[in-house]
């Protein structure tokens, strides 16, 4: 079982996906139900991405201490029990202060998890079932996406019919906690006991930390890298936080009147499909022009369709909480195009921190370029709650808009080879 990749590198990243859509996107759609404003629940759930951002501190460490199949495993574990902590303390009257608590062992979790889950497909595999099962990987990494904020959402949904809010999310969660149990009992048996690479001092290790992040920073352009990656998502870091909570929230207070289940199935479903075919398409275009040629695409892709939620919000008052098919179906096209548009953008923004890795200590110096990335959801994400509560959501999609300009000014500052990308 343990020689068989297909016995544990599609479940391996399921389990990778699944906690990080709890945190960033079941969260907020849960404490919007739960009745927290969109000031509170932004900020609150936008401070989750910290662990993304301080990663790289830790993750050097991770094989120095144990094994990256001990380190899955463990997390996992952890995992589980911190979405048991969140189903069990929703229907209290600490639900707040409890569920945030679980959801920052969470992010921690899932976080190391990443690092030792990326270990363990490097030592476990040899180069050429490397090769083989990166398509398998995404393909299952997108799948924890849709099951997680398509089907546990629409789950929660169902629920909420028959049981109240806070009890209907936590046996949501307990449904979570159950499957990690289940994961947890399956690598056990599944995950190969990789032969291990002589550890490292750990004073090593930390001197190597070091000159990774010497050699990020001395590095041609560190400037304009630095905005565009910090900057290039400004718009998308807000708009992500508050597209569930508009879907959710009723005409009244601007916005769609979306059921629990519908947005688990627009958001959660079509917006994942059309994000997969989106990214699927970039890679393909890169592919076969280069990243240059199709940087201002793909700039214009992931920022112009964010006009959709402008048109939505516009058209709200006629869509009468979206219980017409009619208003249903445009609803989910939108969605769809905003998210295929970003897919397709964002293939430019993750193949430039892979262009800008190039060189010397290129691990370690994606690592800080992934480490900016979170931070640059992170910001934006913090203040973006307090903005659409201040301006109503049809003026919020406008600053959106508006916020598009920072993404056209940091891409133009940025230098490409005119042949990296190509075939």
């Amino acid at each position: 079982m343990q020689n068989k990749p297909y016995a544990w590198v599609p479940s391996l990243y399921l389990a990778e996906a699944l906690p990080y859509v709890a945190v960033m996107v079941i969260a907020t759609t849960m404490y919007k139900r739960l009745g927290l404003s969109n000031t509170e629940l932004a900020f609150y759930t936008s401070w989750l991405y910290l662990p993304w951002v301080i990663k790289p501190l830790w993750s050097p460490f991770i094989a120095a201490i144990k094994t990256e199949r001990w380190w899955v495993l463990l997390m996992q574990l952890l995992i589980g029990a911190g979405f048991a902590g969140i189903a069990f303390t929703l229907p209290t009257a600490y639900w707040l202060q409890g569920s945030l608590a679980f959801f920052w062992i969470l992010a921690f979790a899932s976080a190391t998890h990443d690092i030792a889950a990326d270990g363990l497909y490097i030592l476990g595999l040899s180069t050429h079932d490397q090769s083989l099962y990166v398509g398998v990987r995404s393909t299952f990494y997108r799948i924890g996406n849709i099951v997680g904020q398509g089907l546990l959402v629409m789950l929660a949904g169902w629920l909420e019919k028959s049981q109240t809010i806070p009890m209907a999310w936590s046996i949501a969660f307990l449904v979570l906690a159950g499957t990690f149990l289940a994961l947890w009992l399956w690598h056990s048996v599944a995950l190969p006991k990789a032969s291990h690479p002589e550890v490292q001092q750990r004073s090593g290790l930390l001197n190597d930390f070091w000159l990774a992040l010497k050699t990020f920073f001395t590095k041609p352009h560190i400037l304009t890298a630095l905005l565009f990656m910090l900057l290039f998502r400004f718009p998308e870091g807000q708009l992500v936080k508050i597209a569930n909570p508009f879907l959710l929230d009723t005409p009244d207070a601007g916005g769609l009147g979306l059921s629990t289940e519908a947005v688990g199935f627009t958001y959660g479903t079509v917006g994942i499909i059309g994000l997969t075919i989106g990214g699927l398409l970039g890679g393909w275009c890169v592919s076969r022009h280069g990243l240059k040629r199709w940087l201002w695409p793909m700039v214009l892709a992931i920022s112009l369709p964010d006009l959709v939620y402008v048109y939505l919000a516009y058209v709200t008052p006629s869509f009468a909480a979206a219980t017409d098919h009619s208003a249903l179906f445009i609803i989910n096209l939108c969605v769809f195009i905003e998210q295929f548009g970003y897919g397709f953008g964002f293939t430019a923004y993750m193949l430039y921190l892979v262009y800008f890795s190039q060189g010397e200590r290129s691990t370690a110096v994606f690592s800080i370029c992934t480490a900016m990335q979170a931070l640059g959801m992170m910001i934006p994400g913090m203040i973006a709650g307090w903005m659409a509560d201040h301006l109503g959501y049809l003026h919020f999609f406008w600053w959106v808009m508006l916020c598009c300009l920072v993404t056209f000014a940091v891409s133009a500052l940025i230098k490409i080879d005119s042949s990296y990308g190509k075939k």
